[in-house]
């Protein structure tokens, strides 16, 4: 199992976009948090594992050339550590719209957790782990949440080399990701996906 590519952003910043950018790019499969809901009995536990620290990147990742997205993004310290050679994508957006956003749907989904079926706590558990882990925790205020969102932002530019590194908005298109990443630009439109209303309607059975 080898990364080539691995998003830093957290969820709600244009990572579903992304992965389908980079799939268009040759550098699929991309495993996103969609990856873990498809395959649930495998990956949350495996994720589960790995938030209490004792990872199998191998099993996480197997198939993978890319990954974005939570929970990939609790551990890009970790990740960049493992994958020397991996390029870093930091997909970041204005922090009071990600705040808006990511309270409308991954802060609300998290907070069902006592009233969810039984069969659905467990990926629902593994959701509050790992973005704990990234300091976006349960009951946080509104600064709180952006002040979070700002010090990740923050801690990943201060740790990964520029050269390594590519900060990113997914409005930007095609350009900059090509750029990086020394990929020709594709003749199709850049993906723009996930909305509020697709995230909700990929959770339902």
């Amino acid at each position: 199992m080898t990364l080539e590519v691995i998003g830093a952003g957290l969820g709600r910043t244009g990572t579903h976009s992304l992965k389908l950018a980079l799939e268009i790019l040759g550098l699929g499969p991309c495993h996103h948090m969609e990856e873990v809901i498809k395959n649930a009995p495998v990956q949350v536990p495996l994720w589960s594992t790995a938030v209490g620290g004792n990872a199998d990147w191998s099993a996480a990742y197997d198939g993978y050339r890319s990954a974005v997205d939570w929970p990939t993004a609790a551990f890009w310290k970790e990740l960049s550590e493992i994958h020397p050679d991996a390029r870093f994508v930091l997909t970041v957006r204005e922090p009071e719209k990600w705040y808006e956003s990511f309270t409308g749907t991954i802060h609300r989904l998290l907070s069902t957790i006592e009233e969810a079926p039984e069969e659905v706590r467990p990926f629902l558990e593994m959701g509050k782990d790992v973005t704990s882990k990234s300091g976006i925790c349960a009951g946080m205020t509104k600064e709180e949440l952006i002040d979070a969102f700002n010090a990740h932002c923050h801690a990943v530019k201060e740790a990964i080399s520029s050269e390594r590194l590519l900060v990113y908005e997914v409005k930007d298109g095609w350009g900059p990701l090509c750029e990086f990443l020394e990929k020709p630009v594709p003749g199709e439109p850049f993906p723009k996906t996930n909305s509020r209303e697709e995230f909700w309607e990929k959770l339902k059975p």
